[in-house]
């Protein structure tokens, strides 16, 4: 171990997702020979974020004012929601170019063995939203659903807790992006023209 401050930085980092201690290290000592000015900048930036970055008020994206870019478009059609886990995801859909309704950021997946249950996702604000009810009041009615979770476990068992609490909503079509997609992957991870195909022919299973 290094000592003192050199020690907590690569602790600290290492708590990051995906960096190893290997990782840690090595990012560790670049900032140890950067120059003051960049780490003073990279100070700010992460103080920026903290202070002016919030969550969109009706979908749960990532935003710099209570509304989104996505949710404020009044071009994008409100009546189809695409339902994702994280807002890495959003930019996933929308790099396909085929999506032009809004989204519903759940804040992760089903995960009971990490102790992730349906009250630690924003699984109640999508069914304000569906029940026009809370921010989103003045969407109008959703008539179609779409979960576009990631196609692993949990990813999996989040949409089908999800189709049993929306089927009983009357006139709603719930749909899932068609097969095509690599089981255990992450929707951020899948090519534009997959990920465009697998929305255009999704199928409905309600």
């Amino acid at each position: 171990m290094f000592e003192g401050p050199v020690q907590d930085l690569i602790d600290e980092l290492g708590r990051l997702p995906g960096v190893g201690p290997k990782s840690a290290q090595r990012i560790a000592f670049h900032l140890l020979a950067a120059d003051a000015a960049d780490v003073t900048r990279l100070q700010e930036v992460l103080q920026k974020v903290k202070e002016g970055v919030q969550f969109c008020e009706v979908c749960g994206n990532v935003s710099e004012r209570e509304r989104c870019r996505y949710c404020a478009d009044a071009r994008r059609d409100p009546t189809i929601v695409c339902v994702v886990e994280e807002p890495r995801d959003v930019l996933a859909v929308e790099r396909t170019r085929e999506f032009k309704g809004r989204y519903h950021v759940l804040g992760g997946a089903l995960d009971p063995l990490g102790g992730i249950g349906p009250d630690a996702l924003r699984i109640r604000e999508l069914l304000a939203r569906l029940g026009g009810t809370g921010p989103a009041s003045d969407e109008g009615d959703i008539g179609e659903v779409i979960i576009a979770t990631d196609p692993n476990t949990e990813g999996e068992a989040t949409a089908t807790y999800l189709v049993r609490l929306l089927k009983d909503f009357p006139g709603l079509s719930v749909t899932r992006l068609a097969s095509g997609l690599p089981m255990g992957g992450d929707l951020e991870f899948a090519d534009e023209m997959t990920l465009g195909r697998a929305l255009a022919g999704r199928r409905a299973l309600s």
